[in-house]
């Protein structure tokens, strides 16, 4: 007999359940399982109909999915950020409920040239006009007159023109509508050689949206194929490979359809569904692939003409043992990716959210309508053999490679994990250094027109003028109504923020109200007097102070991009000015912009951080100590997760923090990593790792109980899963690859950071840590206080 042979009648035998203690042989188990099978198989063809449909109503609520998706999420509720960017939304002009800018570069004329002049203002006036803009009002190279006010829009190489418009849509359409506008009026002045751009936050999020639904196209035409050609190789048959994908596709199809009933009542990241489509496909295809090869595996114990009722009976234990197993692994990525929701912060929210519905669908559709499949194939499960017939877990000559490459580091366990740790170490080291921001423009394609707008404003206005920090002073009366010495408080803060380091400059109207008025500035506002002012000065007062006169925009734009660090230490320096003016009565200041929208966003990820990871392993201890029933090993699992969690951190540093991506691998990089992407990876790494963890120990375990030998059962359950976790493995970084290469660069970390941790854990964890750690713990792999010691295998 051979060891597999052995192991299989050790483990289950062909007519019944495993031992009392070991997985799928608690009672009520079995009968849910037994009664699981019975009803898929009287009720397949009404269930097998109902999928369908299913799959059709979700299908096309899933293509509904993209336009009702937002760009935003990244506001703290109730901060500074937030609060200065709603109340620059009315009484401002040339800003409204979305404030663009209108980015018009004249290749062909430049400021001296007549031409340039109407060109520019034939673009502004298209755009004005523009119903779908809705554009209120605007500010900028064509409202002003004079030659020093229209050069503050006018840029350094006198071909490019800028002008603020404040538009009535809604953030939520705007980013709907804004790229078929972009689109629109790039198609009308390119081969007149003006290069139009509308660059704002909702433009770019609306580019990113556009972005991320056609990479999900490539990805999907990429990773299918894919896909279907890895589990080919793994099943040996079109049917089997074709089931599984099934699976797979129905899981993500169903997520898709109710994240698009959930978008419409609430607000849902457009990465929700890249990050969605991404994990369904890996654990979707995952969970049926370890149900449909024991499902292979008990069908062949039955016969090799196996009836109606042997095909229930091997879909009954399969239900009873990999099916247990996918519920239970379901449910620890469920509860692990749960804890995400403590991030008060509605992007991480969202992915959290498809996260867990991806997952739960996924584990339904493995356990309750794969099991249908299954009962109408039957036999037919082989159909479309390719190559030579193999065993569901591997040949024995596989299974026996596996087995002695166990032994082989059992033999030296401590050796094996000291190099382990060592590497593991060394890939780590760089996670020291993960600085993170929030996604700016540099996310997108530099050929994309709201990119192409963005470089051009750094270029010709200064780098920090893409994205200044805007101070927003809010008074308790209007400002011509303050008393002299609240007015000389408010222009020292003015003047001190203008001296701040790192501050390149102030743009406001303060300084033109001071050469009208030195004494009384303010008082020039007052309406009585506001007709009297020069036109162009009336334009600006209105730009920057609203209409009520009690709220005025001071922008200071820094040294560098929103997200380096002088530009941070510049917001930190004018908050603090800032809560100093706020400190008088009278006074309210808010700061806001790109910085500090990043910023509050980076403090309360930072701040969440180690209560999501407490509350993780907490969690996750818990259900493996329920699953296995041992105290150490959930401990040994966890700790080998940190391990593989800091080597991935490690390798993101180098690929898309230090640069080596943009060489090697074409990937574009901005100097650190997404904000969400550490928080979200934590968790989503700490599932998947686990995931494994739960299919190799429950088949040790299974083998411990049946046999009570310590090494063997390791060596054996290695055997009999090793072959199945690496085609696992191998999907899971196919598909995770295939999302980095054509994702945007939030999608690439993501992609990126779970291939490398899958990679890691299928080969450095799976193959020499866990029979080194397990070796060298012996039985107290499996102490729990007052569980009774299997009886010690027979050859021991």
């Amino acid at each position: 007999m051979t060891e597999e042979q052995t192991t299989r009648t050790a483990i289950m035998p062909p007519g019944g359940g495993g031992p009392d203690d070991a997985p799928g042989g608690h009672g009520y188990v079995a009968r849910l399982a037994d009664g699981a099978a019975r009803f898929t198989r009287r009720r397949r063809r009404p269930l097998a109909t109902l999928w369908i449909l299913l799959i059709l109503v979700a299908g096309y609520g899933a293509t509904q999915l993209a336009d009702a998706l937002s760009g935003g999420g990244w506001y703290v509720t109730g901060s500074d950020s937030q609060a200065a960017a709603q109340r620059v939304t009315r009484g401002f002009q040339g800003r409204g409920a979305t404030s663009l800018t209108l980015v018009v570069k004249d290749t062909r004329h430049d400021r001296d040239d007549p031409a340039f002049d109407a060109r520019v203002r034939g673009v502004v006036d298209r755009a004005t006009r523009d119903p779908g803009l809705k554009v209120s009002d605007s500010y900028g190279y064509t409202t002003l007159t004079g030659e020093k006010a229209r050069g503050a829009f006018l840029g350094k190489d006198g071909h490019t023109a800028l002008v603020r418009l404040g538009s009535r849509l809604d953030d939520g359409t705007a980013r709907r509508v804004l790229p078929e506008i972009q689109q629109e009026l790039s198609d009308t002045y390119e081969h007149q050689g003006l290069r139009v751009s509308l660059v704002s936050q909702a433009a770019l999020w609306g580019e990113v949206n556009h972005l991320s639904e056609r990479g999900l196209v490539r990805a999907e035409l990429i990773t299918l194929p894919l896909i279907a050609l890895v589990l080919l190789m793994l099943f040996r048959s079109v049917a089997a490979a074709l089931a599984s994908l099934l699976v797979g596709i129905t899981s993500v199809v169903f997520t898709l359809g109710l994240l698009a009933v959930i978008a419409r009542h609430t607000e849902l990241s457009v990465f929700v569904q890249n990050a969605a489509t991404m994990l369904g496909l890996g654990v979707g295809v995952d969970y049926s692939l370890f149900v449909i090869m024991r499902f292979k595996q008990e069908l062949r114990a039955e016969g090799p003409e196996p009836s109606a009722d042997a095909v229930e009976r091997a879909v009954a234990r399969t239900l009873r043992t990999s099916g247990e197993t996918v519920v239970a692994s379901g449910v620890t990525i469920v509860a692990a990716m749960s804890t995400l929701f403590l991030v008060d912060l509605n992007v991480i929210w969202s992915m959290a959210l498809g996260a867990v519905v991806v997952v739960a669908f996924s584990i339904l559709t493995s356990v309750l309508l794969l099991p249908v499949l299954l009962h109408l194939l039957g036999p037919r499960i082989e159909w479309g053999a390719i190559g030579r017939r193999t065993a569901a877990a591997g040949t024995p000559e596989r299974q026996s490679r596996w087995a002695s490459v166990s032994r082989a580091v059992m033999r030296r366990p401590v050796a094996f994990l000291l190099i382990s740790l060592v590497a593991m170490g060394v890939l780590a080291v760089p996670s020291l250094r993960l600085e993170t921001f929030t996604p700016d423009a540099r996310v997108v394609p530099t050929e994309a027109a709201v990119r192409e707008g963005y470089d051009t404003a750094k270029d010709q206005f200064g780098v920090g003028s893409a994205a200044p920090i805007q101070v927003v002073v809010e008074s308790d009366a209007p400002l011509w109504e303050r008393s002299a010495a609240d007015s000389a408080r408010l222009l020292r803060f003015h003047d001190e923020l203008a001296g701040l380091s790192g501050a390149v400059r102030i743009d406001s109207v303060l300084t033109p109200l001071r050469q009208a008025d030195a004494a009384r500035p303010f008082a020039a506002l007052e309406p009585r007097n506001a007709a009297a002012l020069p036109a162009d000065l009336r334009g600006a007062a209105r730009h920057f102070v609203s209409v009520d006169g009690r709220a005025l925009v001071v922008e200071v734009v820094g040294n560098d991009t929103a997200s380096s660090e002088s530009v941070r230490d510049l917001l930190a320096a004018v908050r603090t000015a800032s809560a100093r003016l706020a400190a008088a009565d009278g006074w309210r200041v808010y700061t806001g912009g790109e910085t500090a929208e990043g910023v509050d966003a980076n403090e309360v990820i930072s701040d969440s951080m180690l209560p999501v990871i407490g509350t993780m392993l907490a969690v996750i201890y818990l259900l493996l100590l329920v699953t296995f029933r041992s105290v150490f090993l959930p401990l040994e699992a966890i700790l080998m997760n940190l391990v593989s969690m800091a080597a991935t951190y490690g390798v993101l540093v180098l690929v898309f923090q230090d640069g080596w991506g943009s060489g090697l691998l074409g990937f574009d990089t901005s100097g650190y990593l997404t904000n969400f992407v550490p928080v979200l990876l934590v968790t989503l790494l700490f599932s998947l790792s686990t995931d494994y963890e739960v299919f190799l120990l429950s088949r040790i375990r299974e083998d411990h109980v049946a046999t009570g030998d310590d090494t063997g059962s390791v060596a054996r359950g290695m055997a009999a899963t090793a072959p199945l976790i690496s085609g696992a493995a191998v999907l899971m970084v196919a598909v995770f690859t295939a999302f980095a290469f054509v994702g945007i660069l939030p999608i690439q970390q993501i992609g990126i950071g779970m291939a490398v941790a899958i990679a890691l854990d299928a080969t450095v964890i799976r193959l020499l840590v866990v029979p080194a750690s397990m070796r060298l713990m012996t039985r107290w792999n499996w102490w729990m206080p007052g569980r009774k010691a299997p009886a010690r295998h027979a050859g021991e």
